[in-house]
C-alpha cells in the first residue's frame, strides 16, 4: 500500500504569527530565518501581480 505525503503550507498569516512568537522569546536566528522567508514570499507575490 502507498500512502501519500501530505505538504503543508503556511500562509503569511502564520509566518508573522511565528514572527511575533520568536520575537516573544527573542530568538534573534528563528526571527532572522522567518523574516527571509517573508521577504522571499513578498517577492514572489510582487513579482506575480507585475507580470499580470
Amino acid at each position: 500500500m502507498r500512502t501519500k505525503r501530505l505538504r503543508t503550507r503556511l500562509s503569511l498569516d502564520d509566518y508573522l504569527d511565528l514572527l511575533n512568537l520568536a520575537i516573544a522569546l527573542q530568538d534573534e536566528a528563528w526571527q532572522k530565518e522567518i523574516t527571509a522567508k517573508l521577504e522571499k514570499m513578498t517577492a514572489a507575490c510582487a513579482g506575480a501581480e507585475s507580470s499580470s
